[in-house]
């Protein structure tokens, strides 16, 4: 057991400038778990159907599957987005000016 913890210590200490790295670049977050997050609906999906039968179900798939994640981080019903589009109102600006418009106000 301690020579695992002292493993472990060895490890750190040689990595030391890596782990520090977020000290001067603080937007750096500390873990993945957004990365993570973003395909964790994707992998559900895809281990309870099997995949897809062929290139086009899986473009459609991974089409669908972003959108409804960039509407959910943009605070935008996927639904409701869906609708608008197909309906032709196009009353919610499109996903592109959205994240524009939020990089925008962010940056300034």
């Amino acid at each position: 057991m301690l020579c695992r913890f002292k493993l472990a210590l060895d490890r750190i200490y040689k990595n030391k400038s890596e782990l520090l790295l977020v000290l001067q670049r603080p937007e750096i977050p500390l873990h993945n778990n957004l990365s993570e997050n973003d395909i964790r609906g994707y992998v559900k999906k895809k281990k309870i159907s099997r995949g897809t039968r062929n290139e086009n179900g899986r473009r459609c798939r991974d089409t669908f599957s972003s959108l409804k994640k960039t509407c959910r981080k943009l605070g935008i019903s996927f639904w409701d987005y869906l609708k608008d589009r197909l309906s032709g109102n196009n009353s919610i600006p499109l996903l592109s000016d959205c994240i524009r418009h939020r990089a925008k106000a962010s940056a300034g």
